[in-house]
């Protein structure tokens, strides 16, 4: 399928945008229904006032507990589920070399 820019026309600020082909072969490959209602200007404003992708993204998660092999106390970006070991980066790291290896 052979996809052409398109212009389009943003529903919030009135301006005439480009729906590249580039793009259109992404919405494709997606398999999004719509094409884009909004330039990215408009876009980016309304992500902004409505929080970042609408609630589809979760606020980061730092969990301070004791690295099970060595017991020094680390940060983790999850939380930790029991009965799971939580490694310290060091730990980590050694862990995976000797995987690797």
């Amino acid at each position: 399928m052979e996809f052409q820019d398109k212009l389009l026309k943003c529903v919030d600020c009135g301006t005439d945008f480009v729906f590249t082909a580039g793009e259109q072969l992404f919405f494709y490959d997606k398999q999004f229904k719509n094409e884009p209602k909004r330039c990215k200007n408009c876009k980016g404003k309304r992500v902004a006032v409505l929080g970042v992708g609408q609630g589809q993204h979760h606020a980061k998660t730092e969990t301070r507990t004791n690295c099970s092999q060595c017991g020094k106390e680390t940060t983790v970006p999850f939380r930790p589920t029991q009965g799971r070991p939580v490694l310290c980066r060091e730990c980590f790291q050694q862990r995976r070399q000797v995987a690797s290896a």
